[in-house]
Protein backbone atom coordinates (compact mmCIF):
# COMPACT_ATOMS: atom_id res chain seq x y z
CA UNK A 1 0.00 0.00 0.00
CA UNK A 2 1.36 3.54 -0.60
CA UNK A 3 1.50 6.55 1.42
CA UNK A 4 0.98 10.06 1.34
CA UNK A 5 4.49 10.96 2.99
CA UNK A 6 7.07 8.32 1.82
CA UNK A 7 10.19 7.95 3.63
CA UNK A 8 13.16 8.44 1.45
CA UNK A 9 15.71 8.10 4.26
CA UNK A 10 15.69 7.26 7.86
CA UNK A 11 16.27 10.58 8.66
CA UNK A 12 12.74 10.97 8.12
CA UNK A 13 11.64 8.00 10.61
CA UNK A 14 11.31 9.40 13.92
CA UNK A 15 14.12 8.08 16.36
CA UNK A 16 11.71 7.96 19.49
CA UNK A 17 8.51 5.52 18.97
CA UNK A 18 5.60 3.95 20.80
CA UNK A 19 5.43 0.32 20.54
CA UNK A 20 2.88 -1.90 19.99
CA UNK A 21 4.18 -5.35 21.72
CA UNK A 22 1.84 -8.03 20.16
CA UNK A 23 2.53 -12.05 19.91
CA UNK A 24 2.43 -13.47 16.04
CA UNK A 25 1.29 -9.93 14.69
CA UNK A 26 3.80 -9.41 11.96
CA UNK A 27 4.02 -6.19 9.94
CA UNK A 28 6.69 -5.90 7.08
CA UNK A 29 7.53 -2.97 4.36
CA UNK A 30 4.46 -1.48 2.21
CA UNK A 31 2.18 -4.58 3.83
CA UNK A 32 -0.71 -3.21 5.54
CA UNK A 33 -1.65 -4.81 8.90
CA UNK A 34 -5.53 -3.85 10.62
CA UNK A 35 -5.42 -3.59 14.14
CA UNK A 36 -8.44 -3.14 16.48
CA UNK A 37 -7.44 -1.78 19.40
CA UNK A 38 -9.47 -1.71 22.66
CA UNK A 39 -7.06 -1.13 25.77
CA UNK A 40 -6.98 2.36 27.45
CA UNK A 41 -3.23 2.28 27.03
CA UNK A 42 -3.34 1.42 23.33
CA UNK A 43 -6.07 3.91 22.57
CA UNK A 44 -3.85 6.49 24.30
CA UNK A 45 -1.32 5.23 21.84
CA UNK A 46 -2.98 5.94 18.79
CA UNK A 47 -4.58 9.36 19.93
CA UNK A 48 -0.26 10.49 20.91
CA UNK A 49 0.49 9.05 17.31
CA UNK A 50 -2.35 10.43 15.08
CA UNK A 51 -1.68 13.91 16.92
CA UNK A 52 2.46 13.50 16.05
CA UNK A 53 4.26 11.68 13.21
CA UNK A 54 1.62 9.03 13.04
CA UNK A 55 4.38 6.21 13.36
CA UNK A 56 4.40 2.77 15.96
CA UNK A 57 6.13 0.57 16.10
CA UNK A 58 4.92 -3.57 15.82
CA UNK A 59 6.99 -5.80 18.21
CA UNK A 60 6.80 -9.08 19.37
CA UNK A 61 7.44 -10.14 23.28
CA UNK A 62 9.86 -12.85 23.37
CA UNK A 63 8.30 -16.29 23.46
CA UNK A 64 7.44 -18.46 27.06
CA UNK A 65 6.25 -15.74 28.93
CA UNK A 66 2.70 -14.91 30.83
CA UNK A 67 0.81 -13.48 28.45
CA UNK A 68 -0.71 -10.58 30.76
CA UNK A 69 2.56 -9.78 31.28
CA UNK A 70 2.42 -6.20 31.61
CA UNK A 71 5.43 -4.86 30.36
CA UNK A 72 6.82 -8.27 28.43
CA UNK A 73 10.38 -8.56 27.65
CA UNK A 74 10.78 -7.85 23.98
CA UNK A 75 12.23 -8.42 21.02
CA UNK A 76 15.13 -6.37 19.32
CA UNK A 77 13.59 -6.07 16.38
CA UNK A 78 10.17 -4.66 14.98
CA UNK A 79 8.80 -2.76 12.11
CA UNK A 80 7.95 0.88 11.92
CA UNK A 81 4.15 1.73 10.67
CA UNK A 82 2.10 4.53 9.53
CA UNK A 83 -1.19 4.69 10.59
CA UNK A 84 -2.99 4.95 7.26
CA UNK A 85 -6.24 4.33 8.24
CA UNK A 86 -8.73 5.03 11.40
CA UNK A 87 -12.20 4.77 12.01
CA UNK A 88 -14.47 5.22 15.62
CA UNK A 89 -17.02 2.20 16.62
CA UNK A 90 -18.90 4.13 18.92
CA UNK A 91 -17.96 1.24 21.35
CA UNK A 92 -14.64 2.77 22.89
CA UNK A 93 -12.27 0.65 20.28
CA UNK A 94 -10.55 2.43 17.10
CA UNK A 95 -10.05 -0.19 14.02
CA UNK A 96 -6.94 1.22 12.39
CA UNK A 97 -4.65 -0.06 9.57
CA UNK A 98 -0.61 0.80 10.01
CA UNK A 99 1.04 0.85 6.51
CA UNK A 100 4.67 -0.74 6.84
CA UNK A 101 7.47 1.69 6.13
CA UNK A 102 11.05 -0.03 7.87
CA UNK A 103 12.35 -2.40 10.58
CA UNK A 104 13.95 -1.27 13.16
CA UNK A 105 16.33 -2.49 16.36
CA UNK A 106 15.99 -0.99 19.92
CA UNK A 107 18.69 0.95 21.27
CA UNK A 108 16.95 1.71 24.78
CA UNK A 109 13.56 1.62 26.60
CA UNK A 110 12.61 4.81 27.43
CA UNK A 111 11.84 5.45 31.14
CA UNK A 112 8.26 5.01 31.55
CA UNK A 113 6.14 8.47 31.44
CA UNK A 114 3.21 7.60 29.55
CA UNK A 115 0.09 4.44 29.95
CA UNK A 116 2.35 2.53 26.63
CA UNK A 117 5.76 1.75 26.24
CA UNK A 118 8.10 4.37 24.19
CA UNK A 119 11.64 2.99 22.46
CA UNK A 120 14.56 4.61 20.82
CA UNK A 121 15.24 3.08 17.61
CA UNK A 122 17.39 2.46 14.73
CA UNK A 123 16.75 1.35 10.86
CA UNK A 124 20.65 1.61 9.85
CA UNK A 125 20.61 -2.13 9.16
CA UNK A 126 17.59 -2.12 7.56
CA UNK A 127 17.94 1.24 5.16
CA UNK A 128 16.76 -1.71 2.09
CA UNK A 129 13.39 -1.26 3.29
CA UNK A 130 12.90 2.33 1.77
CA UNK A 131 13.76 0.92 -1.10
CA UNK A 132 10.39 -0.05 -2.98
CA UNK A 133 10.51 -3.57 -4.73
CA UNK A 134 14.31 -4.08 -3.83
CA UNK A 135 15.28 -7.62 -4.58
CA UNK A 136 12.33 -8.30 -6.44
CA UNK A 137 13.95 -10.11 -8.80
CA UNK A 138 15.95 -12.53 -6.93
CA UNK A 139 12.52 -14.52 -5.72
CA UNK A 140 11.45 -17.77 -6.92
CA UNK A 141 8.00 -16.64 -7.99
CA UNK A 142 7.29 -20.09 -8.88
CA UNK A 143 8.59 -21.48 -5.99
CA UNK A 144 6.10 -19.07 -3.95
CA UNK A 145 3.00 -19.94 -6.67
CA UNK A 146 3.72 -23.76 -6.20
CA UNK A 147 3.28 -23.50 -2.22
CA UNK A 148 -0.13 -21.19 -2.46
CA UNK A 149 -1.48 -23.76 -4.76
CA UNK A 150 -0.16 -26.63 -1.95
CA UNK A 151 -2.29 -24.44 0.58
CA UNK A 152 -5.03 -23.51 -1.25
CA UNK A 153 -5.58 -27.42 -3.03
CA UNK A 154 -5.22 -28.57 0.87
CA UNK A 155 -7.10 -26.97 2.45
CA UNK A 156 -10.23 -25.81 -0.35
CA UNK A 157 -9.38 -22.13 -0.26
CA UNK A 158 -11.00 -20.14 -2.53
CA UNK A 159 -7.88 -17.84 -3.93
CA UNK A 160 -7.85 -14.97 -6.34
CA UNK A 161 -5.36 -15.75 -8.90
CA UNK A 162 -6.08 -13.01 -10.81
CA UNK A 163 -4.93 -10.79 -8.35
CA UNK A 164 -2.23 -13.51 -7.05
CA UNK A 165 -0.43 -13.31 -10.50
CA UNK A 166 -1.16 -9.62 -11.31
CA UNK A 167 0.95 -9.06 -7.56
CA UNK A 168 4.33 -7.65 -7.48
CA UNK A 169 7.17 -10.07 -6.24
CA UNK A 170 7.74 -7.83 -2.78
CA UNK A 171 3.63 -7.39 -2.03
CA UNK A 172 3.35 -11.48 -2.38
CA UNK A 173 6.21 -12.37 -0.69
CA UNK A 174 5.30 -10.32 2.37
CA UNK A 175 1.33 -10.81 2.04
CA UNK A 176 1.69 -14.31 2.20
CA UNK A 177 4.33 -13.44 5.03
CA UNK A 178 2.29 -12.03 7.42
CA UNK A 179 -1.39 -13.33 6.83
CA UNK A 180 0.99 -17.13 7.61
CA UNK A 181 -0.27 -19.61 10.17
CA UNK A 182 2.95 -19.93 11.32
CA UNK A 183 4.35 -19.09 15.46
CA UNK A 184 6.00 -16.43 17.15
CA UNK A 185 9.27 -17.86 16.48
CA UNK A 186 8.42 -18.05 12.45
CA UNK A 187 7.11 -14.85 11.94
CA UNK A 188 10.19 -13.38 14.02
CA UNK A 189 11.96 -15.38 11.15
CA UNK A 190 10.01 -13.40 8.33
CA UNK A 191 10.66 -10.59 9.64
CA UNK A 192 14.75 -10.50 10.56
CA UNK A 193 15.13 -11.92 6.94
CA UNK A 194 17.89 -10.29 5.41
CA UNK A 195 16.23 -9.64 2.12
CA UNK A 196 13.11 -10.48 0.64
CA UNK A 197 14.69 -13.68 -1.41
CA UNK A 198 15.46 -14.76 2.24
CA UNK A 199 12.06 -14.51 3.47
CA UNK A 200 10.62 -16.19 0.49
CA UNK A 201 12.61 -18.93 0.89
CA UNK A 202 11.69 -19.19 4.59
CA UNK A 203 8.27 -19.18 3.81
CA UNK A 204 8.29 -21.60 1.17
CA UNK A 205 10.56 -24.44 3.84
CA UNK A 206 8.10 -23.18 6.85
CA UNK A 207 5.20 -24.16 4.44
CA UNK A 208 6.77 -26.75 3.28
CA UNK A 209 7.64 -28.37 6.11
CA UNK A 210 3.95 -27.68 8.18
CA UNK A 211 2.62 -29.57 4.99
CA UNK A 212 4.51 -32.38 5.31
CA UNK A 213 3.68 -32.93 9.39
CA UNK A 214 0.01 -31.79 9.18
CA UNK A 215 -0.74 -33.17 5.64
CA UNK A 216 -4.47 -34.70 6.83
CA UNK A 217 -4.88 -31.07 8.49
CA UNK A 218 -2.99 -28.24 6.24
CA UNK A 219 -2.81 -24.81 7.74
CA UNK A 220 -5.33 -22.27 6.86
CA UNK A 221 -3.87 -18.22 5.34
CA UNK A 222 -6.54 -15.77 6.78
Amino acid sequence: MSVNHPYRDSSALPGVIPVFPLTRALLLPRGELPLNIFEPRYLAMVDDAIASQRVIGMIQPLPGQDEHEQTPVLHRIGCAGRITRFSETGDGRYLISLTGIARFRIEEELPRTLAYRTCRVAYDDFLIDLEPGAGEDDVDRTGMIRMLREFADGSQLDVDWTSIDAAPNEALVNALAMMSPFGSDEKQALLEAVDLRSRAEILVALAELDLAQNSDDPPQFH
